[in-house]
C-alpha cells in the first residue's frame, strides 16, 4: 500500500531517500508539478518509471539535483550561459540541457548525448534530494500524456498502487512544468515554455530562439515536454477564439475561463483561472481546474484563451496540446 508522508517530516525524508536508493519509485513535490523519481544512476529503476507511466522510451527525463555543486555528477561540461541562468533562476522552475556525463545511463536521456537538469525550489524537497545521495530522474507523476499532478492526491488517484511512497508538500505554487533551455546550440533555444517566462530568459541570455511548440510523435524530442499531444483530459477540449460563443443545447459543457467570461449561462460547470487577471494565479490553478472539469463526466470542455505574454505563453501551449490530444 502506498504511503503518503509529509515532506517536512525528517523521518519521512529518511524513509523516502532509503526507498529510492533501494530502487523504488518515490513521488515528490516541486514548485511546478509532482515528480515521479528514481535513482538516475540505476537504469532498472529508471526503466520502471517508463513502465509505470506508459511513457515512450524515446522521451527523455529531467534529472533533479539538490545543489548546483552536484552538477558535475550529471554534466560533462558547463556551457556558456549556464552561470548566468543558475545565478538568476536556480533553485527554481528552469531546466537546462547540457552535455551528458558518462555516469548517467542512456535510458535517462533516451540515448541523447545531452541531459536535462534542474534544481527545484522548495527547500524540503531539496533536503530530500540531498538525503538521497544520488541524482534523481523524474518526469511528472501521472500516466503519460495526461494532465500533470499538482497535489499528492492527484498522484495517489492515478499511480498510488504503483508506488511505495508519496511525499506530500501541498499544492504546487507554480503549477506549470519548468521552462527548458538548451545551451548546446548557438544561440540557446527554449525547448519548452513553462514557469520562467521567455522574457525573463532573454533578459539574462540576450538572443534566444523559441522552437515551435509540439514535436510530432514520430520525431524523437530533444528534451522532456516537447511532444505535440500531451496534457490530455479524458473529456474533449476545444479552445474558443475571441468571437465564439460556447456551444449550448443538449450536451453538457464545462467552461475553463480566464477572467469573468461573458455568456456563462448554460454551462454545466465553470472554472475561472484568474478572476483578478493575475497570470501566476492562472498558471498555478490550470491543471487542477482541468482535472475538476474532467471528473464531472461532461461532453465537452471549452477553454477561453489567455493573453500570450509571460506565463500566458506556457498556459496556451498546454491548452493547445491538450486540445490536440482530445479524443
Amino acid at each position: 500500500m502506498t504511503r503518503i508522508l509529509p515532506v517536512t517530516d525528517p523521518d519521512a525524508v529518511r524513509d523516502a531517500a532509503a526507498a529510492l536508493r533501494r530502487g523504488s519509485l518515490v513521488a515528490f513535490p516541486t514548485e511546478t508539478v509532482y515528480g515521479l523519481g528514481a535513482d538516475a544512476r540505476n537504469a532498472e529503476a529508471v526503466a520502471r518509471i517508463f513502465a509505470v507511466k506508459r511513457r515512450p522510451a524515446f522521451d527523455p527525463l529531467i534529472v533533479h539535483l539538490a545543489d548546483e555543486r552536484d552538477l558535475e555528477r550529471v554534466a560533462a561540461s558547463r556551457p556558456e550561459g549556464l552561470r548566468k541562468l543558475a545565478d538568476r533562476f536556480w533553485p527554481g522552475p528552469l531546466t537546462v540541457v547540457v552535455p551528458k556525463h558518462p555516469a548517467i545511463p542512456d535510458i535517462v536521456t533516451a540515448g541523447l548525448e545531452t541531459v536535462a537538469v534542474r534544481i527545484p525550489e522548495p527547500e524540503p524537497t531539496r533536503r530530500w534530494l540531498a538525503a538521497c545521495g544520488t541524482p534523481v530522474a523524474a518526469p511528472s507523476a501521472n500516466p503519460f500524456g495526461y494532465v500533470s499532478p499538482t497535489t499528492a492526491a492527484h498522484v495517489a488517484d492515478q499511480l498510488g498502487g504503483e508506488l511505495e511512497l508519496i511525499l506530500d508538500g501541498g499544492p504546487c505554487p507554480v503549477g506549470l512544468e519548468s521552462t527548458v533551455v538548451t545551451l548546446v546550440t548557438n544561440p540557446p533555444a527554449i525547448l519548452r515554455t513553462g514557469g520562467i517566462s521567455v522574457e525573463a530568459v532573454r533578459d539574462v541570455l540576450g538572443e534566444v530562439r523559441i522552437l515551435p511548440p509540439g514535436t510530432p510523435a514520430s520525431v524523437r524530442p530533444d528534451s522532456p515536454g516537447q511532444l505535440s499531444r500531451h496534457y490530455a483530459t479524458k473529456t474533449p477540449l476545444v479552445i474558443l477564439d475571441a468571437s465564439q460563443v460556447p456551444p449550448a443545447g443538449s450536451c453538457r459543457v464545462g467552461l475553463l475561463g480566464y477572467r469573468e467570461a461573458p455568456a456563462r449561462h448554460g454551462y454545466a460547470s465553470v472554472e475561472l483561472l484568474a478572476p483578478e487577471g493575475d497570470m501566476e494565479t492562472a498558471a498555478a490553478g490550470l491543471f487542477a481546474a482541468l482535472r475538476r472539469l474532467d471528473a464531472l463526466g461532461l461532453d465537452l470542455i471549452v477553454a477561453e484563451p489567455v493573453p500570450e505574454r509571460g506565463l500566458g505563453l506556457a498556459i496556451m501551449d498546454r491548452l493547445r496540446r491538450c486540445a490536440a490530444s482530445s479524443p
